[in-house]
This record gives structure tokens, sequence and C-alpha cells, in this order.
């Protein structure tokens, strides 16, 4: 029986080499990469059974390679990721992107040998059971109207050259919603490859973008080459360096790029699109985003709505999350009463579709019986809504009625009192109250507005 084969990726070499080391001498056959170009190579020579993956190496970091592996997914290869500074969030999206694990560094040998088993074993049963994980990539799910007219204009401009912004909140899909536009248009054969904004810093971001050429003439291709003629999306682009606005900007002006270290000019051809939060068109300028890399990426804008605004699509949305999960993932199958669908069409879903797809993941890997019924439902949501929250975010029917009312009414005359600059006149006569009872409702809510001017 061949033994089975393990990818290392890390940019340290006394790390590479400890690992070859160590899971040599367990029998397994290993293979190390420096960075990720080395990682693309030896994954095209020999499909692992398993690649270890650092997270921050220097050309190209270990999510946005998690991410490109993801999107191409055909083998059902399970990735374990390493790091020795890792941030909540990070985890969070290795994992939505797939991976299978987390290790920490310094790293402990007996986890790390229980985590490669366990993974090496995931990875068995999958291509045993001829079902293999899956990317991210899937036909948006809905029937309602917000979401068939979102389809059909993803459809409409997908075969445009021109860039693509798409805005929307946090969590909403936009990049999912990018990648199934790259599928819909005549790229789809080429690569789809996503960027971090935030992962690149300002000294770096030349090299992430355009690649580095050697004197001996070897080279490192960026993000900008690896798309070749296919879709470049960068996620978050007020996250964007100045070093890398710049760059852009005269990518856009002169239709080229050179790599770091090179004079060859290399044509850029593959289609930019991108996402951004709501309101990017007010905070453009001064500091933030440039003026003039805005103008160039949001030629085609695509606003893409958050989950409480197509809330009807809910019911379909857990039955497609369920049913990935247990393809993917050997999850056990749980379905979802109607008492329970109904509180979650009714919930207001703050992190959008992201926070869906953890609360179904959670439901699964907690297990229980088959029904998850409207109680279990409740204890996953019993988590208190910070008072900064706005009014369309909050969870009311968590609240007793008499705390519900008095939340709705202290966000709703705070955003009132806003909309009036402050001014209790205007406010009573916007609102329809009687100034001396507004008076005493704004006091009893706790509504602070002594130290804003009156007319």
């Amino acid at each position: 029986m061949t033994s089975p084969h393990i990818l290392v990726v890390d940019d340290e070499a006394d790390i590479r080499g400890l690992l070859k080391e160590i899971l040599s001498e367990e029998g397994y056959e290993v293979d190390v990469a420096a960075n990720a170009a080395q990682a693309r190579a030896s994954r095209a020579r020999q499909v692992p059974d398993l690649v270890l993956l650092d997270i921050w190496m220097p050309d190209v970091d270990g999510i946005t390679l998690l991410r490109e592996w993801s999107a191409a997914a055909t083998d059902g290869c399970p990735v374990v990721m390493m790091s020795g500074h890792a941030t909540v969030e990070t985890a969070v999206e290795a994992t939505r992107l797939g991976a299978f694990d987390f290790v920490e560094k310094p790293l402990s040998l007996a986890k790390l040998l229980r985590t490669v088993e366990r993974a090496l074993d995931a990875g068995r049963r999958h291509r045993q059971s001829g079902k293999l994980l899956s990317g991210p990539l899937a036909v948006p799910v809905g029937k309602s109207r917000i979401m068939q007219q979102l389809r059909a204009e993803l459809q409409q401009i997908a075969a445009s050259p021109s860039p693509v912004l798409l805005i929307g909140e946090p969590g909403s899909g936009r990049e999912a919603f990018a990648r199934y536009m790259h599928e819909q248009s005549p790229r789809a054969s080429a690569p789809f490859v996503p960027l971090i904004a935030s992962s690149l810093r300002e000294a770096d971001a030349e090299v992430r973008l355009f690649g580095r050429e050697e004197p001996d003439g070897a080279r490192t291709p960026g993000a900008l080459e690896e798309a070749a003629a296919g879709t470049l999306f960068i996620h978050e682009i007020e996250d964007l360096p100045p070093a890398a606005q710049r760059a852009l900007v005269g990518v856009f002006e002169s239709g080229q790029f050179t790599r770091v270290g090179g004079r060859e000019a290399v044509p850029f051809r593959a289609r930019l699109s991108s996402s951004a939060q709501p309101g990017i068109e007010q905070r453009a300028g001064s500091e933030g985003l440039r003026r003039d890399l805005l103008a160039h990426l949001n030629v085609l804008i695509v606003r893409v709505p958050p989950l409480r605004e197509y809330a009807e699509d809910v019911p379909d949305l857990l039955r497609n999350q369920v049913d990935r999960m247990v393809d993917a993932d050997g999850l056990t199958f749980r379905r979802f009463s109607v008492a329970a669908q109904n509180r979650l069409r009714n919930y207001p879903w703050p992190d959008n579709v992201r926070e869906l797809r953890h609360l179904v993941h959670r439901l699964l890997i907690h297990g229980g019986s088959e029904e998850i019924r409207l109680e279990e439902i409740e204890r996953e949501l019993a988590v208190q809504t910070p008072p900064d929250e706005p009014l369309v975010k909050q969870d009311l029917l968590a609240l007793p009625l008499r705390e519900a009312r008095e939340q709705f009414e202290r966000a709703y005359l705070q955003q009132q009192l806003l909309l009036c600059s402050g001014k209790v006149g205007q406010l009573a006569k916007r609102v329809g109250m009687e100034r001396t009872h507004l008076y005493r409702k704004l006091r009893s809510l706790g509504v602070d507005f002594r130290n804003i001017s009156d007319d």
C-alpha cells in the first residue's frame, strides 16, 4: 500500500526541514515548498493526500492560496493551516474556505500527528464515498424576486470585460456572486484569483500584485499575472494600502504592468472585480480610497442585498447549507422544523449569509435529534445585541414584548433625533408627539438629548 503523500508549505526552512523529518519517520511521503509558486508546481506534479499550509508567507499568503485551491478543488485534498499569530477572524476565514483544521506554532508534535491522522482519514472517507470536498462556488440560492433579479443582472453583465464593483454588507456573499458571474462569462475556463486587500502591506504590495523577476531570470508571478485572462477579485478595496492603489491606477491607465526587478511590460488581460461596503462613494477621497481608482473600479456596480431583505429565501438557504455540509464534511443530516424555519425567517441576520452558514455548521456538529426544534434555535440565538446595533439588525423577537417595544422606541427616536439635527422641537413635529410628553419619553428611554441644542 502506497504511503500517504503530504505537502508542507512554509517559508521558514527550519520548519520545513523539521516537519519533513518528523513526518518521514512516521512513514509518510513528504514534499516541501517554500512559497506559493513552489506549492502550485508540487501540486501540479502530484496531488497530495494532505497539505500543511502556513498562513504568513512573503509572496502569496496561505489564506489566498487556500481560496485559490478551494475554488478549483476537484481532488478532495484536506488542508491544515499553520500559524504562530493568527487572529480569530483568520481562523474563521480559513474554516469558511474549507480548511480541515488549524494548528498553532510552535507546533506540538502530539497534536500535529493527531491532526494529520484525522485529516488523512477524512480525505480517505471522502474519496471512498465518492464525495469531494466542495469549493465555495454554487449557483446563488433563492426563489425571491430580489434573488431572481440579482441572478439575471449577474448573467447580463458576465460577458462584459468592464470592471465591476459589488457593494454590500460583510458576509452578504459578494465573492460568491463574483464567482458566479465569472462562471457565467466567456472567461469561465480561466482562473478566478481572489485577493484580500488587507493582506497587502505597503512594503510588498507591488510584488504581490505584479510579481518579481530575479537577475537570473527566475520569475514569481503576482496576482495580476496569475489571473491571466480570467478574473481578479479584490476583497474590500478600502483596505488597499496607498502603494497598491497607486499601482492599480497605473495598470488601468496603461493596460500593462512590469514585474518588480523586471524590464518587460506584461499586458493586463484579466477582468477586475472587487467588493466594498455600502457608502463607498461618499467615503472615497481624502486619505481613504483614491477617487480616481474608484472611478476605474466601479464602471459597473452590483448592489448585493443583505439577507434580511430576502428573508423568504432563508428556508431554501438552510436546506442548501445542510445538504452541502452533509455531502462535503460527512456531517449527520438534520432538518429544520417549520417553527425553527419561521423563527429564522424573522431573524435580522446582522452578519448575513455567513452567519447562516456558521449557524448550520454549529447545529450539525453539535448533533442531536434529526429535527432541529425552535428551542434549539433560541439557544443558539441567545446573544446580547450590542446597544449601538442598527434597528434593522436587532433581534426583537428574542425579547419580551415590553423590552422589544422599549428597544424599538429608543432606536427609532435616536435615529429621528439625528435626522432633526438634535432639535427636540422639530422631533416633536416629525413624530407627532406633544413636546412635554416627548421629553418625558426620551428621559425614560435613556436617550441623551441634553447636550444637543434645541430650537
